[in-house]
């Protein structure tokens, strides 16, 4: 385990979200070290997705002040938003590639919106970041020429393009067998401890959460609000919370 500096990247004060009518959490207050793997956990329908959005610009809070890098995410301008924003990557469920170009080219698609660089030099960073994730030499290949734990490699590739500090992954082992699910794991371990990138991970996967996982946040979907934060190995053991314990320990007591 590398050592890591413990500045906060990321930081919420009392924040509420929803949509229309319907209220999905309130009252979350934590906070997100650089360097960590800090996982957003619970049960379907308790927020999960829609805290990764409201932390990544999609969705600003009802209430409260989210903080990325000493910033008030939804409190400074529209520029200096997509200014922050640059800085974060995400990962998305489905990988979100497409699918008439080739893996290279989904790499590359960020790096040619966002920066100056000349097409030798894509390519280049395109090829760097797909060996990094393990698939040197498939950078001409399709998606669908793939395998889904492959695709969803290039989407993590693809979400490091520009160099992010924070990384978010979407349910990132979904639909992969637990042999894929671990070699994604055992990469996101690598990548955070080889750059020391900040990992911001949605699951509910239990083998990757106590594999990965340094700090998480429990959300209940019954109270809309968060139960409780720690080390999910920890939370697991010595939890006083039953809802907490019964979803970590499978419904064990």
């Amino acid at each position: 385990m590398s050592t890591k500096p413990q500045g906060i990247v990321i930081q919420l004060e009392d924040v509420a979200l929803g949509y229309g009518a319907d209220n999905v959490q309130q009252g979350l207050s934590f906070a997100i070290r650089r360097g960590d793997i800090f996982i957003i956990m619970g049960g379907s329908g308790c927020g999960k997705s829609t805290v990764m959005r409201a932390l990544t610009g999609l969705l600003p809070p009802r209430h409260g002040r989210v903080f990325v890098q000493d910033q008030s995410l939804w409190e400074v301008s529209e520029d200096a938003r997509t200014q922050i924003l640059r800085g974060v990557g995400v990962m998305y469920q489905s990988g979100a590639l497409w699918s008439s170009m080739t893996l290279e080219e989904n790499v590359a698609l960020p790096l040619e919106q966002y920066t100056p660089l000349r097409p030798a030099q894509i390519r280049e960073v395109a090829e760097y970041k797909l060996a990094l994730v393990g698939l040197a030499g498939f950078g001409g290949y399709y998606p669908g020429q793939i395998s889904g734990g492959m695709r969803k490699r290039v989407g993590v590739a693809r979400a490091m393009a520009l160099d992010p500090d924070i990384l978010f992954f979407d349910e990132p082992s979904a639909g992969l067998d637990p042999l894929s699910a671990r070699r994604l794991d055992d990469l996101i371990l690598e990548l955070r401890d080889s750059l020391g990138t900040t990992m911001v991970v949605i699951t509910h996967d239990l083998d990757s959460i106590f594999l990965i996982g340094d700090d998480a946040v429990f959300l209940d979907a019954e109270t809309h609000t968060m139960l409780t934060t720690g080390n999910p190995n920890q939370l697991r053991e010595r939890s006083e919370i039953t809802e907490v314990r019964a979803f970590l320990r499978r419904g064990a007591p």
